[in-house]
């Protein structure tokens, strides 16, 4: 029997494409398990200048892996990409993540659609600037509140916003990006800078902002529906700068320290993930499992404690379009469930 072919698809120029091999990329030990279990895995570097190279490619595989963020540098988004992989998908190679579980799965609006489950809380979608205009004023007067612009990564459109004691209609934001510092400003300034999140994402999603945040954000690698590990980081995002400013060492975020899905203490996570939030996410979705992304996750704040004194979760984010880096357990997970989907698509066909 010929073995599965495999493409990992991820963003670089003309010459990361001529010399990509397998082995001098940050994916090497996933082309390492990947062969471990008889598959065969080519590099596919993308750029919109060679796009019509990397659909050829792709039509000669059984599956594709992609790893591509939603926004690069500021500039380059997916816009070119996402068709060309629906394309690639309905002429027979199966992709993950597919363009439209990206759209259910690794957008900030799951944070609204999926707030009825146990890693919910108070949260807001604004689908239009009308709605942001009469609605948020109201909602600010509870508390510190955190807006999500609904597609971006590394903190790019998530902001915390609390009025000012006794200064009329000023707030204080912070935007999540590393290296900002707080201001002081109107509120309709601010409401004004946020409205052209509505032409990228098409909503804003409001949430409130978690006290507990200097406890770390625990990310939950997933491989479909099974916990490949997991990530513990004191993040600095949201966080008040120290008096030497946002560019200080003390501003920095410290690292995320990896751990295997049997790590001790994240076991109440783990199971609250597989047997109650991920199966009743795929329902909410309309998600089935084999449609899952062989690789994803989810970032979780420490909510308050519950009456016995355990901790509680509150989901600020899935990542869907790109889950790099992760845990040295995840590429072993990642192989064993291309090999099943594989296996799958070939008992289809």
């Amino acid at each position: 029997m010929t073995a599965p072919k495999i493409a990992i698809v991820w963003r670089g120029d003309r010459e990361a494409r001529r010399n990509a091999t397998p082995a001098n990329n940050r994916f090497h030990r996933v082309f390492e398990e990947l062969a471990a279990v008889g598959i065969d895995a080519e590099p596919a570097v993308y750029d919109e200048a060679f796009a019509d190279e990397l659909r050829a490619q792709l039509l000669q595989t059984d599956g594709v892996l992609v790893w591509v963020n939603p926004l690069q540098d500021g500039v380059k988004t997916r816009e070119a990409l996402d068709p060309l992989l629906r394309e690639v998908a309905q002429r027979g190679p199966w992709v993950s993540a597919h363009p439209d579980i990206i759209l259910k799965m690794g957008v900030k609006e799951v944070l609204h659609r999926t707030r009825h489950l146990g890693w919910g809380t108070d949260t807001h979608l604004y689908a239009s600037k009308a709605e942001f205009q009469n609605a948020f004023p109201i909602r600010l007067h509870s508390g510190p509140r955190v807006l999500k612009q609904n597609r971006g990564n590394d903190g790019c459109g998530v902001w915390k916003i609390e009025r000012l004691s006794g200064k009329g209609d000023r707030v204080r934001v912070l935007h999540a990006l590393r290296g900002s510092a707080p201001e002081e400003l109107p509120l309709a300034t601010f409401m004004s800078r946020c409205e052209d999140y509505f032409g990228w994402g098409g909503c804003i999603i409001d949430q409130p902002f978690q006290p507990r945040l200097p406890d770390g954000m625990i990310r939950c690698y997933m491989a479909g529906d099974r916990v490949a590990g997991f990530g513990h980081q004191y993040v600095k995002a949201l966080i008040e700068p120290p008096p030497e400013g946002p560019d200080s060492p003390a501003a920095q975020p410290g690292p995320r320290i990896y751990h295997g899905p049997d790590a001790a203490a994240f076991q109440a996570l783990r199971a609250k993930m597989e047997s109650e939030w991920v199966p009743q996410m795929m329902q909410a979705l309309d998600i089935k499992r084999a449609a899952l992304p062989v690789i994803w996750d989810a970032d979780f704040l420490h909510g308050p404690r519950d009456a016995a004194g355990a901790d509680t979760y509150v989901l600020c984010e899935i990542n869907v379009s790109s889950c790099f880096a992760i845990p040295d357990e995840a590429p072993a997970a990642i192989a064993k469930l291309v090999l099943a989907r594989c296996e799958e698509a070939l008992a289809q066909a």
